[in-house]
């Protein structure tokens, strides 16, 4: 009796010249084969493959989303999420922030099949943690396309220049030098973010 072989997977190395686009359904199969990687495409497609963060920037982030998910135990309010969740945003592009939070009423509205795969809303609220290497253009394309697509607020992260830019919607960006903590304001009533160890 013979067996068929299981094709070995192999790396592919994508030039950054080169531009891949994909659907949102070959993007979730692209997932689904490949759990190691990160995976984003944005609204016109394009595929885009993160590379894992530093040992730093990992510890800071799951700083942040302690915080964010203490509170929310506390509250219960609603639902946070990690860098790990894809959400299917409005416009059709796929994002995973850093980290996310979900008002419990628009949780409860999905389907458990919505609620397992890549979440049909944008988050209410959503922060990305500038890593060592990112550029910060298009981070802010990221926070300007998620209050484009119904977030509330968003907050930015630049480690390297100790800086915060809080997105709001239908306001402009505030930018604040080296802050001790930030507020979620009414969007996350009484959370504070302490910045202490990100900013070490």
């Amino acid at each position: 009796m013979t067996q068929a072989k299981t094709p070995r997977a192999i790396a592919v190395n994508i030039p950054p010249t080169l531009t891949l686009t994909v659907t949102h359904e070959q993007l979730v199969e692209l997932a689904i084969a490949n759990r190691d990687l990160q995976l984003e495409r944005t609204v016109t497609g394009e595929l885009i493959v993160m590379a894992p963060t530093g040992g730093t920037t990992g510890n800071r982030n799951l700083d942040i989303e302690g915080q964010l998910w203490l509170w929310n135990r506390q509250t219960k309010l609603g639902k946070t999420f990690n860098s790990s969740t894809g959400f299917h945003l409005p416009n059709g592009a796929d994002r995973s922030p850093d980290a996310a939070w979900v008002g419990q009423d628009r949780w409860d509205a999905l389907t458990p099949e919505q609620q397992d795969g890549f979440v049909p809303l944008c988050p209410d609220f959503v922060l990305e943690l500038r890593s060592k290497n990112d550029n910060m253009k298009p981070l802010r394309a990221k926070m300007r396309e998620y209050m484009e697509n119904g977030a509330c607020l968003g907050w930015l992260i630049d480690r390297k220049n100790k800086k915060v830019e809080i997105y709001r919607q239908g306001q402009s960006v505030e930018v604040i030098d080296n802050p001790v903590s930030l507020s979620g304001e009414d969007i996350l009533p009484g959370f504070i973010l302490d910045l202490t160890e990100v900013w070490k």
